[in-house]
């Protein structure tokens, strides 16, 4: 007889005395024998062995990219500081990145663009050229910040790998040269079966990457830190998802989140091929 972990309440069967399983823990009797299954455990291994594809977000999930963007902002703001405070720039900012999000898209340009926007409209055009040209720089450092992996990424793309029963791509949104580059700075490529980039993640985008690998949506998983975004979509798909929250946040990606069965959530990417190798 297999004990289960937890005493709380006492059963009878057939003069055994069992306690109640732990949480997401069954009681099987098979023959004279009772046994006791990780219920959470053997549903994780029905879907983990459908999968697939797998699916990787790149920004703040493989390396870390909010952070790049929060520190031009904060030098950003103090450029605007003579016209408003830091929070007042930062809100307005926030409100030009909005209005132009379905003209330009995401990424450092769109950034850039919205960047030297906004320090015309705030400053009621008063902002010199000069500092005009340095918002530019501010935006453009963007492009050549160095790529370095988060902690875990690496060895759980290795281990992945190793397990060879998926196949891996990077999924990312945003402008095709910018993202491209960051993951052969990054020094992740070759663990990629390819790298995709679209202008948006939406239901529709999904589908086309189960197209191109001529794979069911049902088998895919996709993996990233922003519920909107990475998570979301796949779920209402039919497809399946691990959430790997991120300690930075941009505002355009918070939304309610919620639970769901084919929803995992993981305090690391360090966890995923543990998880995946069962």
């Amino acid at each position: 007889m297999i004990r289960p972990e937890s005493v709380t309440i006492v059963w009878q069967i057939a003069d055994l005395s069992l306690t109640l399983p732990k949480k997401n823990h069954i009681l099987l009797r098979m023959g004279n024998q009772i046994q006791c299954r990780n219920e959470g455990k053997d549903r994780m291994a029905s879907w983990t062995s459908t999968v697939g594809l797998i699916a990787f977000d790149a920004d703040d999930t493989l390396w870390d990219n909010q952070g790049h963007f929060d520190a031009v902002e904060q030098a950003y703001c103090r450029l605007l500081s003579p016209y408003g405070t830091a929070e007042q720039v930062s809100a307005a900012l926030f409100e030009t990145e909005t209005a132009n999000m379905s003209l330009l898209g995401y990424g450092c340009k769109a950034f850039t663009l919205s960047l030297i926007e906004n320090a015309v409209s705030f400053s009621k055009g008063q902002i010199t050229a000069r500092k005009l040209l340095e918002v530019e720089q501010l935006g453009k450092s963007l492009l050549s910040l160095p790529v370095t992996p988060l902690a875990g990424v690496v060895n759980a793309l290795r281990a992945l790998r190793q397990i060879g029963r998926y196949r891996l791509v990077v999924f990312t949104k945003g402008e095709l040269l910018d993202q491209q580059n960051k993951v052969i700075r990054s020094g992740l490529r070759a663990f990629f079966d390819d790298v995709i980039v679209v202008s948006d993640k939406t239901r529709h985008e999904y589908q086309r990457l189960c197209d191109m690998f001529d794979t069911d949506v049902s088998r895919l998983l996709m993996v990233g830190n922003s519920f909107k975004s990475d998570i979301a979509p796949v779920l209402q798909l039919g497809g399946y998802a691990v959430h790997i929250p991120f300690d930075k946040v941009w505002q355009h990606e918070v939304v309610e989140e919620y639970e769901h069965p084919r929803l995992r959530r993981l305090q690391s990417i360090s966890d995923l091929p543990s998880l995946l190798a069962i």
